[in-house]
């Protein structure tokens, strides 16, 4: 084995899970320890500069970051040997902590960037308000860039205004975290609608941004959908129209088709708007549904069955109107590869009454107003060619970002494509090379204060995930804008704050300082630390103290030692507990923090120059 790089930023950075999965790399330790300081306001700039909408992302993010948390991985272990332990173990809250430093941070404008007192002349549109759209303003309008934002709504958000219901979202909080990005100097457009590219390439804009999202839902064409299309709406259409207000109550009885997150939002407002009978039926088995489990959960909280294994054959009804809908009942099966295929059941076809159906069986890009004479080119889907790293398409001061780049994803995903794009953008408009990207910016600093102390608390606490508090069903089922989630108050945010296993803080070791004596090696709690002679990764993983047998995490290897032995180290199950730093005589073992900053579009991001000589 070779010895670990750890000047390799891409090293400590895949060792803290939950930055490395977070799609803009937010430091997620670093403002968890500032929420449990009470520093809300640091804790809020912290996550505001990576993914620019804590308070919506509070409350919305799809949290890619919780299933890569060490915290739920440590613990499974110790489920496996403790029977009494019912409840898989759980992540850290990530996401809703990230809502206590929106809840309870000071007013922040002081600490946002001012628009500059001089513009650098070049000036660039952004089609679409929503979340790609706007990180891309937030990034280039400091830089001095005349940024247009344009939208056929009259207020900036997009899909996270017209599609994520009120009682997961409040409209104040749209309001206060789209205004911090437009206040920058940003122009906004709304009301505006783009009608054509080709038009917008004319304007004299230096480069242009298509943040536009995927506005058409998918419909289902089975038998009756013409004759009943009077009680038969899209899912994303149905949820921006009550929204906006213009639908305001539904039938008794509402069956929503689909298993994605649209089709829990369309349930639960279901439910709030008159629907006393609401179903959701799937075609998949409940665990491949596409919902998050939290989304599912919550539909399941206020009541909503969740129906699987039926796939909808046709919409039945009378005299033009809607009466119900017949299913074929279906199984998985898997081929030699594992690939699934639902297949009949044998079982007789299964007909639910209805008033109204919601079809939320995904979504699909529209470019309706982008000529296909303007040299832009298109894939088989329809998707514009894009490289996936720059997000620049085949006509170079275009580009794309967010759900209308490589398709439907969520909120953090766009707004990760924005930073990409403003970096890009930025490149471009100085005559530089689009493909070259900046480096991050890493910060790897000692914790020690003393022989055995450290700046940071590293004591773990053996408690579960705290629930977040619900406003009572009976409440919140009247009021559609009525906020379902109470949040943490400052006590239970503390307490799931220390939770955090504090893994940016990273073990360190230094070979030629170790004299062997296996101290940490007898106080590591997991038994991650083992000293042995050098082999094969896959026999090393093996002969461990523990085995290592998660592949996806790295062996931090160490040598320098004087039996020509090495360190091995399992990154997959370390607390980060700093015991092993604590017990060590001669310091071979440190703890330091490892910080990484993206570096986002400016003058870091651009190529060197040599100074001008003078004349």
């Amino acid at each position: 084995m070779k010895p670990t790089d750890i000047g390799n930023p891409d090293y400590f950075h895949k060792v803290v899970d939950c930055q490395w999965a977070c799609p803009a790399h937010t430091p997620v330790p670093e403002y968890i320890r500032l929420i449990a300081q009470g520093r809300y306001t640091d804790a809020y700039m912290v996550n505001w500069k990576s993914n620019v909408f804590p308070g919506i992302l509070g409350r919305t993010c799809d949290r890619p970051c919780e299933p890569a948390c060490r915290r739920g991985r440590v613990e499974d272990g110790g489920a496996e040997l403790d029977a009494s332990k019912s409840e898989k173990p759980e992540p850290v809250a990530i996401c809703r902590l990230k809502r206590v430093a929106a809840d309870f941070k000071d007013d922040v404008r002081a600490f946002l960037p001012k628009k500059p007192a001089k513009m650098n002349g070049k000036r660039v549109a952004c089609v679409g308000a929503g979340p790609a759209s706007l990180t891309v303003a937030r990034d280039l309008a400091p830089l001095g860039y005349h940024v247009t934002v344009f939208d056929s709504d009259h207020r900036a958000g997009g899909m996270i205004r017209s599609q994520i219901p009120k009682f997961r979202l409040p409209e104040s909080v749209i309001d206060e975290e789209t205004g911090y990005v437009l206040d920058l100097g940003v122009e906004f457009k709304g009301g505006h609608r783009i009608d054509s590219l080709k038009s917008l390439l004319t304007a004299g804009f230096d480069a242009v941004f298509i943040g536009s999202g995927a506005p058409r839902g998918r419909d289902l064409d089975i038998p009756g959908r013409k004759e009943a299309a009077a009680n038969i709406r899209i899912g994303i259409d149905w949820l921006a129209s009550v929204s906006f207000g213009h639908v305001t109550s539904i039938g008794k009885r509402v069956i929503v088709l689909g298993g994605g997150n649209t089709a829990m939002d369309c349930c639960r407002s279901s439910r709030r708007l008159g629907g006393d009978d609401v179903k959701v039926i799937v075609r998949s088995g409940f665990e491949e549904m596409k919902a998050s489990p939290w989304e599912k959960e919550d539909a399941i909280h206020e009541g909503i069955p969740i129906i699987n294994f039926l796939v909808p054959k046709s919409f039945t009804h009378a005299d033009g109107k809607l009466t119900g809908v017949l299913f074929e009942k279906v199984k998985a099966e898997y081929d030699a590869k594992g690939r699934r295929k639902l297949v009949n059941a044998g079982e007789p076809d299964q007909h639910f009454p209805c008033d109204d159906v919601l079809i939320a069986v995904g979504q699909e890009n529209a470019f309706p107003w982008i000529e296909r004479d303007v040299g832009l080119e298109f894939d088989e889907w329809g998707m514009p060619k894009l490289n996936p790293v720059t997000l620049q398409s085949t006509l170079p001061h275009v580009f794309f970002g967010g759900d209308s780049a490589l398709g439907p994803k969520n909120i953090i995903w766009a707004v990760a494509h924005g930073h990409d794009a403003a970096i890009s953008i930025d490149r471009l408009l100085h005559g530089e090379d689009v493909a070259v990207r900046p480096p991050p910016m890493v910060n790897l600093l000692s914790q020690k204060m003393g022989i055995h102390e450290w700046s940071y608390d590293n004591a773990i606490v053996n408690d579960t995930r705290f629930k977040v508090p619900l406003k009572e069903l009976t409440i919140a089922l009247k009021n559609i804008r009525e906020e379902v989630e109470l949040g943490f108050d400052l006590k239970v945010a503390f307490q799931e704050a220390q939770r955090c296993l504090n893994c940016d803080v990273q073990t360190v070791f230094t070979g030629k300082l170790c004299i062997e004596c296996d101290a940490c090696v007898d106080i590591c709690p997991m038994d991650c630390i083992t000293f042995t002679a050098d082999g094969e990764e896959e026999d090393l993983r093996g002969r461990l103290m523990a085995p290592a047998l998660n592949a996806t995490q790295d062996l931090y290897v160490g040598n320098g030692l004087k039996t020509a032995r090495i360190m091995v180290k399992d990154e997959d199950v370390c607390l980060h507990c700093g015991l092993c730093a604590e017990r060590c005589p001669t310091g071979a073992w440190d703890m330091q923090k490892f910080l990484l900053d993206m570096t986002p579009a400016g003058p870091a991001c651009r190529d060197k120059r040599p100074p001008r000589k003078a004349a």
